[in-house]
């Protein structure tokens, strides 16, 4: 009795993705939420078995976009996210490219610097400890080294650890992880990840710019404190809300991501922001903004991620590709102009 009681607390303190849940895990609000969400979660299974109607593939239409907004079951997660996002042409177009990359000769410093990180991704993760059964370290030593060599511009750079690590969780794939990480650096995520970060910092202005049209006195604030824009967001960005919201919500967040592109982070950041207006201007001081910043993604609103996603496409107003491409060409001719 006493060992399925011990075997019934493990699985409650580690989650379906192999995290450890931390000591102040709220269990009552989580499981209130989930009892709601597993009838959405079934629902929504039964629509995409019929859409796919076991053929394994999917046309970008509206109902598709739709569906995906209201999220891909895990069973066809993977594939939805190879599907949409190009990585699954470019997987077919490059047979045994993937392996011939990890064959082939390697680049030493790059090597290294992957391996230091290592240890530092994930440390709560079950699956990524030197004692799981399959080590899932090695799954994502292959696909960061392979990458590297893939896209000499970028290399490796801190951060695309964690963004690896959440592609094999979710297709258990390593060449399929190489292929989607592939979609998101290369052609996803603008110049997120290359030496110099130009399209990061680009996007961190261009969000500073949203907030002045869409939240003008969280800007006022931010401004009058002199509280830059990457200091506050830098993460949100760089590990895609990995590590900021809960599991289920940034998988939610990159369904989205996949399929409509970069302009889904910048949804999902003015929600943040919009939603805890009132409480982001109780701050009186600089370290005041920055915790601010950090409890807006604490809580209920973020861990409900069925709620949470329909308001990043109401609160946030109309957000067109036009206006985000406008803001990036004049953030970026600042940026460069001040070298």
């Amino acid at each position: 009795m006493e060992r399925r009681e011990d075997a019934r607390d493990w699985a409650y303190r580690v989650d379906p993705y192999g995290f450890e849940r931390p000591e102040d895990f709220d269990y009552a609000s989580y499981e209130a939420f989930f009892s709601r969400y597993l009838v959405v979660l079934t629902r929504r299974a039964i629509k995409w078995s019929k859409l796919l109607k076991g053929n394994n593939s999917v046309q970008k239409s509206l109902k598709v976009k739709r569906y995906i907004r209201k999220g891909i079951p895990n069973e066809h997660r993977a594939l939805i996210w190879m599907i949409v996002s190009g990585a699954q042409t470019n997987m077919e177009q490059n047979p045994g490219y993937y392996h011939r990359l990890l064959e082939g000769e390697k680049n030493d410093k790059l090597v290294e610097a992957i391996k230091t990180d290592m240890n530092r991704t994930f440390p709560d993760n079950v699956k990524f400890r030197k004692t799981a059964d399959p080590c899932l370290q090695h799954t994502l030593y292959n696909v960061l080294v392979a990458y590297g060599h893939h896209n000499k511009a970028v290399g490796y750079c801190q951060g695309m650890n964690f963004i690896a690590g959440y592609l094999i969780l979710i297709t258990k794939n390593e060449e399929e992880s190489f292929w989607l990480l592939d979609a998101l650096i290369g052609r996803i995520l603008p110049d997120y990840y290359s030496p110099a970060m130009l399209g990061l910092k680009t996007d961190q202005e261009v969000l500073g710019e949203l907030v002045k049209m869409k939240v003008p006195a969280v800007a006022e604030l931010m401004e009058r404190h002199g509280v830059m824009w990457t200091l506050v967001v830098s993460r949100w960005f760089i590990c895609l809300f990995i590590d900021i919201l809960p599991v289920e919500t940034v998988l939610r967040i990159w369904d989205c991501l996949f399929y409509e592109g970069s302009k889904i982070i910048f949804r999902v950041a003015l929600t943040l922001i919009k939603q805890h207006q009132a409480f982001i201007l109780e701050a009186t001081n600089f370290p005041d903004i920055c915790d601010k910043f950090k409890q807006i993604t604490k809580g209920t609103f973020v861990t409900e991620c069925h709620s949470f996603m329909q308001k990043i496409f109401t609160d946030p107003g109309s957000l067109s590709m036009a206006t985000i491409n406008k803001l990036r060409e004049t953030c970026r001719e600042k940026l460069l102009s001040q070298g």
